[in-house]
């Protein structure tokens, strides 16, 4: 610190105003030091098998080893850095080649650099004069978005989240339809009633309970043996609602369930919602990348139908969490009608340049960060082909490895995928010659947690398992990043063997 002579001292309430100063050759010096330990110990060794996934440990150990009281003193700062160090070799490697836990994974550098550059510039996307460039980065990721659903035109924005995505989405919904909600709130509406599959991404419920709709008027239409939604069955659902005096108004479908990585048959459902006079929101997040390849994007067949549609970035494009879109058709400015508060003091309408670019009154947030970024930064180092080839291979080694499994003794597959997401349930020897009964399934339940247990405290891989609408616990492995390899696949089918053979 560098203090000033008590002559020249500035005070105010006590307060020294021209010092103690921040001392910013240390604090720089800080900033080089992590910044190296963050690329010798995370960047440099991302795609190193023999790294460990995670480091086990349980709470309350944790707790110990980290050191997470807050003092009234500062620490210096190798003390510091040493807890920097901590927490990356504590915390879970999502960007190894064997973290299959979830629905992002691996690490895209360009997205990585784009992440650093936000964190240093510290920007919010509300305005265009404190955020010049990410706005204009936002408006071009949206407009080659929209173009890859297939409208003529549209609006948009990133939200911290697909469920905030489909929140926004049901919102919009009900605006459109009764735009009086906004100023006059629930009181004069109808029973309100939105349909959507049996499959669904929980934000759904949790939507229609923040906003007022109510969990109990969501109603889960019956879905196929691959888990896809019946479009028969919604429409029976609608006319059943309408008999009841009851407002239908939104069916969100959804292309690319979390666990099957299943695809609602878009156009059938978008003949229901036109004939009924229903927005059709289409929860793309997981799936809304194989927009991106040509040879995969008919799985979305139908979806330039909906109204709006949430897609994440994040997930297979690898854009880094988070980066999540919520897309609107048409030209209607229905974003900025429904969310916009119109405060004086950010949207003035007699600034000195076009305050269409104050794009922040479209969402219900202030601050937001400019998410777009990153997705921005590696679609422009890998262009449209290398992103479709990123999916491409993505799915193209899930094939493999369903074909691995379906020749390995003691793999079973719940059905073929079509995305990916490869559902199996690992049946150790000991149950290999059991009739399949209830007593079967019970002590095959069991199977899954015990091996997860097990790898997750040798470091080996991470993988997710659940059960499934009356299916017992199964292991759920997806394909994601480019640094997986074939050998990885191999890998992951020899250690759950390893790991589960003695049960």
């Amino acid at each position: 610190m560098a203090f000033p002579s008590m002559k020249s001292a500035v005070l105010v309430d006590g307060v020294v105003l021209n010092g103690p100063t921040t001392d910013t050759r240390a604090g720089e010096k800080f900033v080089e030091e992590a910044c190296r330990l963050i690329m010798e110990e995370v960047v440099l060794k991302a795609t190193d098998v023999n790294e460990k996934v995670c480091e086990w440990r349980p709470p309350e150990q944790l707790k110990q080893l980290l050191d997470l009281e807050m003092r009234d003193a500062g620490e210096p700062h190798d003390r510091l850095l040493k807890l920097c160090r901590d927490v990356i070799h504590f915390s879970v490697k999502t960007n190894h080649p064997r973290f299959f836990n979830q629905l992002y994974a691996g690490l895209d550098y360009y997205s990585l650099v784009a992440r650093f550059m936000t964190e240093a510039l510290n920007p919010s996307v509300y305005t265009y004069e404190v955020s010049p460039v990410f706005v204009l980065v936002e408006e071009a990721v949206l407009k080659k978005m929209i173009e890859f659903i297939g409208w003529q035109e549209g609006d948009g924005i990133f939200n911290p989240g697909g469920s905030v995505s489909n929140m926004y989405a049901m919102n919009l919904a009900r605006y459109k339809y009764w735009p009086d909600v906004k100023e006059k709130g629930l009181s004069g509406l109808p029973r309100l009633i939105l349909f959507t599959s049996e499959e669904c991404h929980y934000s759904v419920k949790k939507s229609a309970s923040f906003l007022g709709i109510g969990t109990e008027n969501v109603c889960f239409v019956e879905t196929d043996g691959r888990g896809k939604m019946i479009p028969e069955e919604l429409e029976k659902q609608v006319l059943k609602a309408r008999k009841v005096g009851a407002a239908p108004f939104l069916v969100c479908a959804t292309s690319g369930t979390t666990v099957l990585g299943s695809f609602d048959p878009l156009d059938e459902i978008a003949d229901v919602c036109e004939r009924h006079g229903l927005w059709l929101h289409v929860d793309a997040s997981w799936g809304g990348s194989a927009l991106m390849s040509r040879k995969h994007r008919q799985l979305l067949h139908g979806i330039h139908r909906a109204n709006s549609v949430a897609w994440n970035p994040h997930k297979m494009l690898m854009a880094g969490i988070q980066c999540c879109a919520l897309l609107v058709k048409g030209k209607s400015d229905l974003l900025k009608k429904c969310y916009s508060a119109k405060a004086s003091y950010l949207f003035q309408q007699d600034k000195f340049y076009d305050v269409s670019y104050d794009t922040g009154d479209k969402s219900i947030q202030c601050s937001r960060r400019p998410d777009a970024f990153k997705f921005w930064m590696t679609w422009k180092a890998l262009g449209t082909l290398g992103l479709e080839e990123r999916v491409n291979r993505a799915l193209a080694l899930s094939r493999y490895l369903v074909e691995e499994i379906k020749k390995r003794e003691g793999f079973k597959l719940l059905m073929e995928p079509e995305y990916a997401n490869i559902c199996f349930w690992y049946i150790p020897p000991s149950l290999r010659e059991m009739e399949e009964g209830p007593e079967f399934w019970k002590k095959l339940n069991v199977v899954a947690p015990a091996i997860k247990e097990r790898m997750l405290k040798k470091g080996s891989l991470m993988l997710g398992y659940q059960p499934h609408r009356g299916r017992v616990n199964f292991f759920r492995q997806v394909v994601i990043s480019p640094q997986v390899s074939l050998e990885d696949m191999d890998f992951l089918l020899d250690e759950i063997d390893l790991l589960g053979r003695d049960m």
